[in-house]
């Protein structure tokens, strides 16, 4: 996701994306040993998104005893993630090290708008699943009615459609530059970012993060509270180590959530005040520590979830070609 910057052609002896253009970007002044450790790593960061998520696809479409409609929502999750490491960050990777947008304006228009939609879903259906074990855990015995499939679907349903339309909506539109005509048409050639005027740059994280997430920090705070007290009245020291176990999960999805998502949120609501932008490469930094929050989804449910651990290990012992596999007996979940 981007921000206001400030892309107009500078002066120098750089190479240009486009030479023959007079008003071409200029190319990243990068060593080709700097180029290959970006590339590398960011390629790495790319495989582990698609591949993790891709195991939590599978896992769940696969195992019969993850087919919940909770783990549903972890399922579309993946969805968002897995198809913003296919479809996204390919092209994210290349524009950063190289500095420049070789594909022309309306594909940076799609690659924008898939960018902003995918990271959106992403967000709030973390935001989905806080939800879920707070009906799960403070009010089970209303949980049923909030976790059938038909909600949990229209839920899902709901959450994409008004990703797809927001990131589409402005992109497309231009509403999020609207006032900034000027500054828009002086943009070089080769660069591709999203600008947000000043009402936007506001309007678009208090929407999809600093609300979402202010509201599950509290449920998260919450189901701490209250699966604490749980434990206290069960006096039992298996109940003591799943409280403990538990309360490790919920920090670390918090803990990873805020740090990925809060720096790049926070620089767009403060970049259309400022007279001066900060460096390109603020921008570039800031958005991959928060792509690196969809690396870090599967990730969490591997080391945290049993059922997870264990389809995980036996899809990588390719046991997934056995006969009823999908009946494999696997651990008890978290919660």
């Amino acid at each position: 996701m981007g921000s206001d910057m400030n892309f107009t052609r500078d002066s120098g002896n750089s190479l240009y994306c486009f030479p023959h253009l007079r008003n071409s970007c200029m190319r990243a002044e990068r060593h080709v040993v700097t180029k290959v450790v970006m590339y590398s790593v960011l390629l790495v960061l790319i495989l582990v998104t698609v591949f993790g998520n891709l195991f939590v696809i599978i896992s769940v479409c696969l195992f019969k005893q993850l087919q919940s409609p909770t783990n549903f929502i972890i399922l579309s999750l993946a969805l968002a993630d897995c198809l913003l490491g296919c479809l996204v960050l390919p092209y994210s990777m290349m524009r950063s090290v190289e500095g420049c947008w070789y594909l022309g304006e309306t594909v940076c228009t799609l690659h924008s708008s898939l960018d902003i939609a995918l990271c959106i879903a992403s967000m709030l259906h973390v935001c989905l699943i806080s939800g879920d074990r707070y009906w799960a855990i403070c009010d089970p015995l209303r949980y049923g009615g909030h976790s059938t499939a038909l909600f949990v679907t229209c839920s899902i349903t709901i959450t994409w459609m008004c990703s797809i339309a927001l990131s589409f909506g402005l992109v497309v539109s231009k509403t999020n530059v609207l006032g900034m005509e000027t500054l828009v048409e002086n943009l070089c050639v080769g660069a591709c970012v999203v600008l947000f005027n000043r009402p936007w740059g506001v309007i678009i994280p208090l929407m999809t993060f600093f609300i979402p997430a202010t509201v599950m920090v509290s449920i998260y705070l919450k189901i701490f509270y209250v699966a604490r007290r749980h434990v206290q009245s069960m006096n039992s020291q298996d109940s003591y180590q799943r409280e403990k176990k538990a309360s490790k999960t919920l920090s670390f999805v918090v803990g990873v959530f805020l740090l990925c998502w809060l720096p790049v949120f926070f620089n767009i609501i403060i970049n259309p005040f400022l007279k001066v932008p900060a460096p390109v490469i603020i921008y570039d930094v800031l958005g991959w520590v928060a792509y690196f929050n969809s690396v870090c989804n599967p990730l969490i449910y591997g080391l945290f979830y049993p059922r997870f651990q264990k389809a995980f290990k036996i899809i990588l012992l390719r046991c997934i070609f056995k006969h009823n596999s999908s009946n494999t007996k696997i651990s008890p979940a978290l919660f």
